[in-house]
């Protein structure tokens, strides 16, 4: 084999390899989250498979003829490529709820042994460049490098471009057929291989496309961030759930903007009109989602004016074609990162900000910590307020780590939450208002106690000062420095 064809073929093995780690994050999200979890998990077991199939490959390489060994490898790495999405989607819902262990398992099973094949590849092509065993060390370096060279490029290419441009499947897809088809070309050049490999590698290409592009995926839009899609309420006609990756993230009432399903909107709600002065009100909205919170306002606050930070474009696109959202003068929507956005929002600028991102069941650990909250306050107004939705569950950690971090920009921090659960260690969503006018806790918790639904579904109560004062004690700062937001968290309870 020549040089350039052996360079060539390991920055394109070495490249597939990355493609598989980064696109897993995206098949296991919707059964797992989008959570450190599941990028832990990845990149786990794909440093795992890599180490495997370095050694099985240079272990091969010395038993046989490496130039034989190529094809069959590539061939086979592109059709267990192609079979990956086929495997989570078969048995992700199968999993769902099992905790860290449903990532581990889905990312294991999907990517594990496509991996360890592309991983036999480097050192099967050094071997067949090692004519002079003084130069060896150069040979081996070299193709490190280039390896390496693949890795980031199949990241970069992939982070930043494919996923971004392409569905996971067709990722895959190309990706596989890429992979088969420089196999093939290497066992044309070398000669077909005697036995049943010919057939088996023929069988395995045929079930992972056939079910690549036959096996229905769960979402309406695969974006870069989420698994997104839009279903009817049972329960009512006109009702619509946004559902992102595994969990209900938004609902909408196309037919009445000013109906709060979610228990936590109905206490966002509760606590603008308790606290916020009578009339429009600007503002900012941090997550824009089902963008159920600017379609209220707009409603119960007439003349209200909203701007949503929302990072994922597609999901805006998709509530525009499902949710009913119309953006115009009186709601703005502004793509990006909430983190960096923010920094380009007014000073004094607004008189209530939602907090309202996820990434799985965590905010976003940078929109957690001090130096997020200052740009919070930077763009209230005097008298404004700031009210966030969190998760947490068991002794509610995070909860008291996002209380005391709030405490230390804000002079007054409350807690709404369900009115049977402060104690209860199932948890689930809190709202946390902050502020630097006082928080009048008797107009609160009256507005709250009456944000029930109709059937007395998800009461609410303002928690005591002093459950607030002991969260505050006893949590953790979050600052950009440390902000150990999915450690503090509590998520899976027996």
């Amino acid at each position: 084999m020549n040089r350039y064809l052996a360079t060539a073929v390991v920055i394109v093995s070495s490249a597939a390899v990355l493609v598989l780690e980064v696109a897993v994050t995206r098949l296991v999200a919707p059964y797992a989250g989008d959570t450190l979890e599941t990028y832990t998990a990845a990149i786990g077991v794909a440093l795992g498979a890599i180490a495997l199939g370095a050694k099985l490959g240079g272990d091969a390489a010395d038993r046989m003829h490496p130039p034989k060994l190529l094809g069959p490898l590539l061939v086979f790495g592109g059709g267990t490529t192609m079979l990956a999405r086929p495997i989570v989607l078969g048995l992700g819902p199968a999993l769902t709820g099992a905790g860290p262990i449903t990532a581990l398992l889905l990312v294991a099973l999907s990517i594990a042994l496509p991996v360890t094949l592309l991983s036999a590849v480097t050192p099967v092509v050094v071997k067949t460049q090692l004519a002079d065993l003084d130069r060896a060390g150069g040979v081996v370096g070299r193709f490190s490098a280039w390896g390496t060279v693949g890795a980031l490029a199949g990241t970069f290419l992939t982070g930043y471009v494919l996923i971004a441009a392409l569905p996971i499947s067709m990722v895959l897809l190309v990706t596989g057929i890429g992979l088969a088809v420089l196999g093939a070309l290497l066992l044309l050049r070398g000669g077909l291989p005697r036995g049943r490999s010919v057939p088996a590698m023929a069988v395995v290409l045929l079930l992972g496309a056939g079910l690549l592009v036959s096996v229905r995926s769960p979402c309406d839009a695969e974006t870069a961030y989420f698994c997104a899609r839009v279903e009817t309420d049972p329960e009512r006609a006109t009702g619509r759930v946004l559902l992102l990756d595994d969990l209900r993230h938004g609902y909408v009432d196309l037919a009445d903007p000013a109906h709060l399903e979610f228990g936590y909107t109905r206490w966002f709600a509760a606590s603008v009109d308790a606290l916020a002065p009578k009339g429009p009100l600007d503002a900012l909205h941090v997550g824009g989602g089902a963008y159920t919170m600017p379609r209220w306002l707009a409603a119960d606050r007439r003349g209200s004016r909203s701007e949503v930070l929302e990072i994922d474009p597609a999901v805006t696109r998709l509530a525009e074609a499902e949710l009913d959202l119309r953006p115009g003068p009186a709601l703005r929507v502004r793509q990006g990162d909430a983190r960096t956005a923010i920094t380009a929002s007014r000073d004094d600028g607004y008189d209530v900000v939602f907090g309202d991102a996820f990434g799985g069941l965590s905010v976003p650990w940078h929109l957690t910590t001090v130096e997020f909250a200052t740009e919070v306050r930077r763009v209230l107004r005097t008298d404004g307020r700031y009210v966030a939705n969190i998760i947490d569950r068991g002794p509610r950690d995070f909860l008291a780590a996002e209380v005391a971090t709030l405490g230390r920009v804000f002079e007054h921090v409350a807690v709404i939450a369900p009115e049977e659960s402060l104690d209860a260690p199932e948890g689930g969503n809190h709202v946390v208002v902050a502020s630097d006018a006082p928080i009048p806790a008797g107009r609160l918790s009256d507005a709250v106690a009456a944000a029930g639904d109709p059937q007395g579904a998800d009461k609410g109560a303002l928690a005591g000062r002093g459950r607030v004062a002991d969260w505050a004690e006893r949590g953790t700062v979050l600052t950009d420095d440390h902000a150990p937001v999915d450690q503090l968290l509590t998520p899976y309870l027996s």
